[in-house]
């Protein structure tokens, strides 16, 4: 199996000098904020930290392809860096601490391009959760100073924790009964929405977790370190890996029922 350590260092330098600029203009009160076409807020944070990854990838992995939210794609090849500089950005406009960098580099296979090495770092939690393909999850302050993942061992949905982002979206999927279903056979759950359901599945914090409408840097970096840390990430259609558009999440023991639930149509 390849070796991705000098990736995944390389990945944690790109995280350090992002979280640099972005925790630089958190709350700032001249925060420069745009709207997108989609209708999303975008800040100057967003594109500054963006640049900076693209900066440091230019020099230290010139043939590499870059895909970002805010830039598009730069280059082709086997190998593609996949950016969300902040994601979260409507918490990061109002103070909300809850956001995160996600960087991901993804390789082409037979099943097309997956994820092998991801970095989802958090600063204004003081939080960082990183994998590497064959290599495990970890979580801490840096490579030499972390804690291995491990997802939970619940495999009743009756026993189980979910997490979500929000109502929105499963509606117009014609999901959301399937949706309310599932809450409802729950023991617990919570709107805690962006990077932070799939971080806490990868801790065993979190049984599950869905959303119906993503993007591809939305998910890249999750994606990978819930396999890495023994769970399951797939599309709500059952097809591993972040390709599909949207997300499901779990302990693995819990897949087929969660997408049982979210699969019942109208």
């Amino acid at each position: 199996m390849p070796d991705y350590h000098d990736d995944l260092r390389l990945a944690h330098v790109l995280a350090d000098a992002a979280d640099a600029a972005t925790m630089d203009r958190f709350k700032a009160l001249d925060l420069k904020v745009e709207t997108k076409p989609d209708m999303t807020p975008v800040t100057e944070a967003d594109k500054a930290a963006e640049e900076i990854i693209r900066g440091h990838l230019h020099r230290a992995r010139p043939r590499d392809a870059i895909l970002g939210e805010e830039f598009g794609i730069e280059g082709t090849g086997p190998r593609r860096w996949v950016i969300d500089p902040i994601d979260g950005t409507k918490n990061y406009v109002r103070g909300v601490p809850v956001w995160a960098t996600l960087i991901s580099l993804m390789e082409e296979g037979e099943d097309g391009f997956q994820p092998v090495v991801g970095v989802v770092s958090a600063p204004a939690l003081s939080r960082r959760w990183w994998a590497a393909k064959g290599a495990g999850a970890y979580t801490g302050r840096s490579l030499t100073s972390a804690t291995r993942l491990q997802v939970s061992g619940v495999e009743r949905i009756a026993d189980a924790s979910f997490a979500y982002a929000s109502l929105s979206g499963w509606e117009d999927q014609g999901r959301l009964d399937g949706f309310l279903d599932l809450t409802r056979a729950c023991w617990r759950t919570r709107g805690y929405g962006d990077f932070w359901p799939y971080m806490m599945v990868a801790e065993g914090s979190v049984d599950i977790c869905a959303e119906p409408e993503l993007s591809l840097w939305d998910m890249a970096a999750n994606a990978i370190v819930v396999q890495e840390a023994g769970g399951r990430f797939t599309s709500l259609d059952g097809v591993s890996g972040p390709g599909g558009g949207n997300a499901a999440a779990s302990n693995g023991l819990l897949h087929h029922e969660l997408l049982g639930y979210l699969n019942q149509r109208y």
